[in-house]
């Protein structure tokens, strides 16, 4: 990856946050923080890495991304957005009646949304489940996906980590969104899932752990576990709740579900700019 396109992802990136302030300025409250944390990785992977086409988003033979956090929707949404699924304009429509934005993502009401969660661990399971078939149809895609690192908690996540090494999917890669923070507070002090690194590997899958705003960093990574041959995939994403906004960085936890007034709307886009 050139200089040239680093920046013009760097700067997508900033374009995708002011989209996630402005949806969810417009609602009022929503799930900020894990939102803003994930950007840079569903840059990378909408606008460099996975196969897939708009105009068709049930194209076959297209990669599938999966959202197991699927509190960070709003970030999902504006991505799919601007990368021409449906209308920028229906962004203002989150979580609102008749939407086709709910809270947390639903393939049924979303053109590009490949698989529903909510329920925590149900993403990352669902996830091995088209990677398996996948190889059944020998159709060489990739699924992609994003845990959050509150969620691993979820016993079924590691239910569905050592299924995943047990059938050598190494058409599977998922990322921990490692910021450290969930709905009650600092990860550690809930209970704590570090090394994140060691529990994986112990797992039997490859682990790489980044610096998971690093656009360089997070292609690299990618494309260093297609190299995989018989191990799926993890990218431990080290990041920041609320990335890109200062005070809400500065909120911590309490970024995870936060309202947001027109006054905090408009401060936070002039950061963005």
């Amino acid at each position: 990856m050139d200089r040239t396109e680093i920046i013009n992802l760097q700067d997508k990136s900033r374009h995708i946050r002011r989209l996630i302030i402005d949806e969810i300025g417009k609602l009022g409250v929503g799930h900020v923080g894990g939102s803003l944390s994930v950007v840079e990785a569903l840059v990378v992977l909408y606008y460099k890495e996975m196969n897939i086409n708009p105009a068709e988003p049930k194209m076959e033979g297209r990669d599938r991304f999966v959202l197991s956090k699927g509190h960070a929707g709003p970030a999902v949404y504006a991505v799919l957005a601007d990368r021409g699924y449906f209308d920028v304009k229906e962004l203002e429509t989150l979580n609102k009646p008749e939407t086709m934005l709910p809270s947390h993502c639903d393939m049924l009401k979303t053109p590009g949304i490949d698989m529903t969660a909510g329920s925590l661990g149900q993403g990352i399971s669902c996830s091995v489940g088209m990677a398996k078939a996948s190889k059944i149809k020998k159709d060489n895609v990739y699924i992609y996906c994003i845990v959050g690192d509150g969620e691993s908690q979820e016993g079924q996540v590691w239910e569905a980590a050592m299924a995943a090494a047990h059938f050598k999917l190494n058409n599977l890669i998922a990322f921990s969104d490692n910021n450290r923070m969930q709905i009650d507070g600092n990860t550690d002090d809930v209970i704590s899932v570090a090394p994140l690194e060691e529990k994986w590997t112990s797992f039997g899958w490859n682990v790489q752990s980044i610096d998971g705003h690093d656009i360089e960093a997070i292609y690299n990574a990618i494309e260093k576990a297609k190299t995989s041959v018989d191990k799926p995939s993890m990218i431990i994403l080290n990041t920041i709740k609320g990335k890109g906004v200062s005070f809400i960085e500065a909120m911590g936890a309490a970024n995870h579900s936060m309202p947001v007034s027109e006054e905090d709307r408009i401060r936070a886009l002039e950061e963005l700019k």
